[in-house]
């Protein structure tokens, strides 16, 4: 399809379908202590998000590919559709049941919306225009992920948790229609063979890593029998995916083009920044309200300018990838997300609520980057055939750092916090559970109870353990730093610059 007048209507349409996708985690997140406290069964709210990030991780490359094959446009009103259904069928649970089995519809529809979204903006639009896109689109991801806590928050306590879920039908419905309505895709797809075999060992993988990631820890022990048995299984499963992809003829991920170093070394930094990023937005409201003693709300402003930055810093990255190489803008993405969250990490309560800002607009300001370049380096150079698989995968790597990133630091933050905890508790005249339980400590109204000898000691062990991760995550983040310096020296090129190149 070519830049039309209806481009407009169809910009509209998937700048709705990514925000309505990239919000919906963690504005569910906000709303669960509500919906356990309504439906119960309090041991199986894990499952409301591992069945929404199950389904929506094992799609992404299926979708992408099938989109390669068939169309964007098919599978993108596929996706809305689907994630609506489930979004209404969400609103009306009244069981822990029914809403992970509600939500795991919602991830069918999710898992084609982000991807498919980015893989059009390359299709309907020139090189020169492609960065302003890129940047926009990346710009309410990143905005999406903040917001969503906020939005959360505000619906629950002034409507119901229930218009978490149905929030989503007017943006859907509008999305639908944009794209339907303005969206003409112009394809001739030949019959092709899809690849089942390589389809079914890669959703076994994806769905038995992710449930292992999501109740290691949690439901149940790591070293446990069915933690041991899903991590096993999965990495058969992996080894079968493999194997399988080298033979068939239309590949779900087409490992040739790992050989393209732009493409290799844009996945390596999805992974990685992902991993990374995802501590902030956790772990930095944690901070405010148990260290700090603010409100839940204040919490969530914390945020804003990390939010702020990471769109600034998508719409330069986007404007920018035309005139200079991804290497250089990616260097300065990551020179950026270094430095800030290396400040971060040595935060602690003298720390003013002014310089927390500062450090965050600057880490912000280096993820956003990424938002826009990382998509736009993974389709780089590649084949409008296979644009769908190329953007999907970026997708697919990005959502998999932030789960491994959240399980493997989350894990590392409560040994460490429990472990201070056992210390500052040790010898004090009364114990955490004569003041109440530990959540006293991020209610402003109940903090005042806690004797404040005990209470000093629980702000310290908090600050302590998320400082440490921020100080581990600067680990991977010096991983992005080296591939940054073999992205080489490609940047995005203009229409006329490729015409003067094909002559």
């Amino acid at each position: 399809m070519t830049e039309s007048s209806g481009s407009k209507f169809v910009v509209a349409g998937l700048l709705l379908g990514i925000f309505m996708a990239a919000i919906d985690n963690t504005i569910v997140a906000t709303a669960m202590g509500t919906i356990v406290s309504d439906l119960g069964s309090y041991e199986k709210f894990v499952w409301v998000t591992a069945g929404y990030m199950v389904a929506v991780m094992a799609g992404m490359p299926i979708y992408g590919k099938l989109s390669d094959m068939y169309g964007r446009k098919l599978f993108f009103l596929f996706g809305l559709l689907a994630f609506l259904i489930g979004s209404v069928l969400c609103g009306t649970a009244q069981s822990m049941n029914q809403l992970i089995t509600y939500r795991v519809i919602q991830g069918i529809g999710g898992g084609a919306l982000m991807p498919i979204a980015f893989t059009i903006i390359f299709d309907l639009f020139p090189p020169e225009k492609r960065g302003k896109m890129t940047g926009l689109f990346g710009a309410v991801f990143g905005l999406s992920s903040v917001l969503g806590p906020l939005l959360g928050a505000f619906i629950t306590d002034t409507l119901s948790w229930n218009w978490v879920f149905y929030i989503n039908i007017p943006i859907g419905a509008v999305a639908f229609f944009f794209i339907l309505r303005h969206y003409h895709e112009e394809r001739n797809p030949a019959k092709q063979k899809i690849d089942w075999l390589g389809a079914s060992t890669l959703v076994t993988a994806i769905i038995c890593l992710m449930i292992a990631l999501e109740l290691g820890g949690k439901a149940y022990a790591w070293d446990s029998g069915l933690i041991l048995f899903l991590f096993t299984i999965s990495g058969i499963a992996f080894s079968a995916f493999f194997i399988v992809e080298r033979k068939a003829s239309e590949p779900i991920i087409s490992f040739w083009m790992f050989k393209n170093r732009l493409f290799a070394t844009s996945q390596i930094l999805a992974f990685l920044y992902g991993g990374t990023f995802i501590l902030l937005a956790v772990f930095i409201p944690i901070f405010v309200q148990a260290v700090y003693g603010g409100s839940a709300t204040s919490a969530g402003f914390i945020l804003m300018p990390m939010m702020l930055g990471s769109v600034a810093g998508s719409m330069v990255g986007g404007l920018l990838q035309t005139k200079v190489s991804f290497r250089s803008l990616m260097a300065i993405s990551v020179g950026c997300f270094f430095v800030g969250m290396f400040m971060l990490s040595g935060i602690s309560a003298e720390t003013s609520r002014v310089m927390l800002s500062l450090y965050m607009a600057l880490t912000g300001f280096g993820v956003g980057f990424s938002f826009s370049l990382l998509p736009a380096a993974s389709i780089n150079g590649i084949s409008p055939r296979f644009r769908g698989s190329a953007n999907s995968t970026n997708s697919f790597l990005r959502s998999f750092g932030m789960t491994v990133g959240v399980t493997i630091f989350g894990t590392i933050q409560t040994s460490i916090f429990s472990s201070r905890l056992s210390q500052a508790t040790t010898g004090q005249p009364g114990n955490i559970s004569d003041t109440g339980d530990i959540q006293q400590i991020f209610q402003p109204e109940s903090r005042v109870n806690i004797p404040p000898e005990l209470l000093s000691e629980l702000t310290l062990a908090m600050s302590d353990s998320i400082t440490f991760i921020f100080t581990l995550a600067l680990i991977p983040i010096f991983m992005a730093v080296i591939t940054v310096c073999f992205m080489g020296n490609e940047r995005v090129l203009t229409t006329k610059e490729m015409e003067k190149r094909a002559t």
